[in-house]
């Protein structure tokens, strides 16, 4: 929230934040939350693998985005956080098409969606929506992997697609031996299904994508974000030195570079005729 005595607290004293349900497709009630600041425009946050709306890279985002009077929503995807469904381990054209109801929602209320952004499994998310719906100008995508086959021996062990096809199925388990999540055949297929060099290249020239990566991301390399600058036509490529997956100590470069982005394109569509 801005410091009492800024600009920004004097135009507007009161930031409200307050919880949204939206319906999606599969008739499951998503929960997010709007930091409204009363502008036309908003911009909505998408949260990773496993995470959820209350993870600090997306709080962050949406208190950076709203210091600017600029709105934001927060999403929780299907499966995840206070949202109805079943966690699915794959799912990303699913969590593209539930962006897609959070998206028809706020344009029925007649808000201009000026960009959507997404960390990590959010960020393939934001890419998929780009290259299927082709209604967003601006798309960011922060630390999404480029290649879906890759990142799943390290969850699953060597061999699972041996395991997975004797049994059906994977548990996943914490240190403690306690199942944290399912991945069943089906949601395994789903993810290595996911081409998203292919979808890339269906992204319009008049979409702006930014690619943020942190240089030692140990999740997703950072070789990642150099394949999405090669196919992407309208990209722009920010590497963040230092950072890891979850920006820990980034947090504020990452939302100064998502910022100057979103800021810049709000300007050029009002200098655009």
């Amino acid at each position: 929230m801005a410091q009492p005595g800024s600009n920004h607290d004097a135009q507007n004293p009161v930031i409200q934040q307050k919880k949204v349900i939206i319906t999606n497709n599969h008739g499951e009630k998503l929960m997010g939350s709007l930091h409204e600041t009363g502008s036309a425009e908003i911009v909505i946050l998408c949260h990773g693998f496993r995470s959820t709306k209350e993870n600090n890279t997306m709080v962050n985002l949406a208190i950076a985005l709203e210091n600017e009077g600029i709105s934001a929503f927060r999403l929780d995807f299907a499966g995840n956080g206070e949202s109805e469904g079943s966690f699915q381990y794959g799912g990303y054209w699913r969590e593209a098409d539930d962006l897609h109801a959070v998206i028809q929602h706020f344009r029925g209320a007649k808000r201009v969606i000026h960009a959507i952004l997404g960390h990590s499994k959010g960020g393939n998310v934001v890419l998929l929506y780009a290259s299927k719906y082709h209604d967003i100008q601006m798309v960011l995508n922060v630390s999404g992997r480029h290649n879906l086959k890759r990142g799943i021996d390290e969850r699953l062990g060597k061999d699972f697609f041996e395991r997975i096809k004797k049994d059906g199925f994977i548990d996943v388990k914490n240190k403690t031996g306690s199942v944290n999540y399912r991945v069943t055949e089906k949601s395994l297929m789903d993810r290595l299904s996911t081409d998203m060099h292919e979808a890339c290249l269906k992204i319009e020239k008049g979409c702006r994508v930014l690619t943020i990566h942190g240089s030692a991301d140990e999740i997703i390399p950072v070789e990642d974000a150099l394949e999405f600058a090669k196919i992407i036509p309208n990209h722009t490529l920010h590497i963040v030195e230092g950072a890891d997956h979850r920006y820990t100590s980034h947090q504020a470069e990452l939302a100064l570079v998502a910022l100057n982005f979103i800021k810049t394109g709000l300007q050029q569509d009002k200098d655009s005729p």
